[in-house]
């Protein structure tokens, strides 16, 4: 291993490797002295530079700048230790890779008016996903499956009418999907992500209104990201078209369903054995 040159570590503020950021070095004249990429861990070493005071600048895409001063000794050296990089936004995000949707502590639920007055819940209990996070986040990509006979309103009657012909068809189309095409910034903390869902046989364009609410420990020892999404959908353009009227003309069941999840990926290919 190189022991002489420049050496540091490049960081978000969560302690997360940025990897191929470039740290460029500049003597105090500001003529550009050297030009290095870290690697896949975030490190970077550099070849011997002359005794003397530099000015030492890292960039990444996606983040903000981030200046420091080397000074080197006779023996061309210096350990820079851990520089931070924040997000572009202030938002650190999850460090790029595969995050597998966690089930058991995730939430998709839908909401609609019913008789007009009132709202009634339902919620979604199995289903699986994977979203890729990219180097470039606005890359990133999900995908997600959730089996329609899955959905619980708390009322076996209306659970049963719901899997139904006049509204998921469970029988025929067991499974719903969502694979997403493309994301675009939509504020500090927040993405629009576009996608297709296919549901009751039909595929629509559907835009997901997405929220990135942090990164933690997992009781597993591993490590967990948390997300927020919602999106509105019309019942119509899946052709659920059941729409039993009551008295004044108004629908026993709304239009449209507010869908808001609630997700838990953990980082890797697949769930830890054992879920707290």
């Amino acid at each position: 291993m190189n022991t002489t040159g420049l050496r540091a570590r490049i960081r978000t503020k969560d302690g997360w490797a940025v990897a191929h950021a470039v740290l460029t070095v500049t003597d105090m004249s500001g003529q550009q002295m050297l030009r290095e990429v870290a690697d896949s861990e975030g490190a970077v070493r550099t070849d011997p530079l002359p005794q003397g005071l530099y000015t030492v600048i890292v960039t990444a895409v996606g983040y903000r700048p981030t200046a420091a001063t080397a000074i080197l000794t006779a023996s061309g050296s210096a350990d820079l230790g851990t520089l931070m990089l924040a997000r572009a936004g202030q938002v650190e995000l999850p460090p790029p890779g595969p995050w597998t949707i966690d089930p058991v502590h995730s939430t998709i639920s839908a909401v609609a008016q019913h008789l007009g007055l009132s709202s009634v819940q339902g919620r979604f209990t199995r289903f699986s996903g994977r979203i890729d996070i990219a180097e470039n986040v606005l890359e990133s990509r999900v995908d997600a499956v959730i089996e329609a006979a899955s959905i619980d309103t708390g009322s076996a009657m209306r659970d049963g009418h719901l899997r139904s012909s006049d509204f998921l068809d469970a029988d025929v189309h067991p499974k719903l999907t969502y694979r997403s095409t493309a994301v675009e910034p939509a504020g500090d903390d927040r993405w629009t992500v576009h996608g297709e869902l296919s549901m009751h046989g039909v595929v629509r364009q559907v835009d997901l209104d997405l929220s990135y609410l942090g990164t933690g420990a997992d009781p597993s020892g591993g490590t967990r990201a948390a997300f927020r999404a919602t999106t509105e959908l019309r019942r119509s353009d899946f052709a659920m078209k059941y729409n039993q009227v009551v008295q004044a003309g108004i629908a026993v069941v709304g239009t449209t369903l507010r869908v808001e999840l609630g997700i838990q990926a953990v980082q890797g290919e697949q769930l830890p054995d054992a879920e707290g």
